[in-house]
């Protein structure tokens, strides 16, 4: 007994030791990092004499997501998207994430915004595997936003060992929910990717809210082959735009009844972009119309950015949109507390999308919040806009 006690004694310690050299690597690189130091920290601490720094990291793109992935699977046009197994969990591929924003108003009609996203990120090739020698690293992120405030939280796990995960089955045990995302108590889960529950929650702001969709499946690019420099560089991408939303989200003690829509992005790849490309800006939008609108841009070091997006009508039918058909022009930058400048406020005009039957776009995109900025272990710019003349939508912004 003696021993065991000792033995669980030294473990205790070494999960401690293991996570205050997380924390330690995490604090001394800010910036674009790849989410590869997070899960190097995890499995064998940070060695800043092997470690690429921080002001290296830029050089494969926002966070290391241009970082050359040979040894990966790889995204290739043609692969047909498969349902429900794609919306989980996807073995091989460096990356991945479920992410969904939500446009809310409340009882006195004041705007909300809110974001739950969970990520994998794999150390090497390969499949889940039970235990510490798992490849996968789990971090999450979830944040609430009205007009006048910004909250954030930010959670890590290790892979194999429960403590988060995604779980897709057509049918399961009594008891478990056929798909089932989690991270600790944060969780997104229903019967189906179409009927979900959401909650989380950080230090005073929570939420928990009912999502239903009353729409299809949205498949971006070529059936769901989405480019994203025009080199090779690709995501397997697809989104779920039409969710009905009502539930509650709490700060500070206080609670709000909401309603209002979300919309959940779904993409995994293994080098979504290519060494030279710094990050990019991209929009959700709800038309006023009741058209939907995906779009985004990839700013490059030289050169004009990488342009697409997806046209959505009412009733779920989508056009793939070009570069040339779209024009995303910053009219005003805000000034974040640490001096970083980002623009906050853009014209959004998309030509030629008739023959979907919406005819041209032509919106201003306005920040509910302007310091919306997301000081996680990657920082980014992430909140809710308004749209005139009508609607609204989210906007997220990378590499600033």
């Amino acid at each position: 007994m003696k021993r065991d006690v000792m033995r669980w004694r030294a473990v205790g310690a070494g999960i401690g030791a293991a996570m205050g050299t997380l924390r330690a690597c995490v604090q001394a690189r800010s910036g674009l990092l790849a989410p590869l130091l997070v899960a190097a920290a995890l499995l064998g601490g940070c060695d800043d004499a092997k470690a690429p720094q921080a002001s290296n990291a830029s050089n494969a793109g926002y966070a290391g997501l241009g970082r050359d992935a040979a040894d990966y699977a790889q995204v290739t046009r043609g692969r047909p998207l498969v349902f429900p197994q794609d919306h989980g969990p996807h073995d091989g591929y460096r990356i991945e994430w479920w992410y969904v924003t939500a446009d809310l108003k409340d009882e006195e009609g004041r705007d909300w915004g809110v974001q739950w996203t969970l990520f994998r990120s794999a150390l090497r090739p390969g499949a889940e595997q039970a235990g510490w020698d798992s490849p996968n690293v789990w971090m999450a992120h979830a944040a609430l936003t009205d007009a006048n405030s910004h909250q954030f939280a930010e959670k890590f796990a290790r892979g194999g060992i429960g403590q988060a995960g995604v779980q897709s089955r057509v049918s399961q045990p009594s008891g478990e929910s056929p798909f089932n995302a989690w991270i600790d108590d944060w969780s997104l889960q229903g019967p189906d990717i179409d009927h979900l529950t959401m909650q989380a929650g950080g230090k005073d702001f929570g939420y928990r809210l009912d999502l239903k969709a009353d729409g299809p499946l949205v498949l971006h690019g070529d059936a769901g082959y989405s480019e994203k420099s025009g080199q090779g560089q690709a995501s397997y991408y697809y989104s779920q735009p039409f969710y009905r939303v009502s539930g509650n989200v709490e700060r500070a003690g206080k609670v709000h009844h909401v309603q209002g829509t979300a919309w959940l992005d779904r993409e995994w790849s293994s080098q979504p972009l290519s060494a030279d490309q710094r990050g990019w800006d991209w929009f959700s939008l709800h038309l006023a119309s009741g058209a939907k609108v995906m779009l985004f841009q990839v700013r490059q070091a030289k050169g004009a950015p990488y342009r697409a997006g997806t046209w959505i009508g009412p009733d779920g039918h989508s056009i793939a949109l070009r570069g040339e058909q779209i024009q995303l022009d910053p009219l005003a930058w805000s000034q974040l507390d640490d001096g970083r400048k980002l623009p906050t406020k853009w014209r959004v005009r998309i030509a030629g999308a008739a023959g979907a039957g919406g005819g041209d776009v032509d919106v201003t995109a306005e920040a509910l919040q302007s310091k919306a900025w997301m000081g996680t272990s990657f920082p980014y710019w992430e909140g809710p806009v308004r749209l005139a003349p009508g609607g609204t939508g989210y906007l997220e912004m990378t590499g600033y």
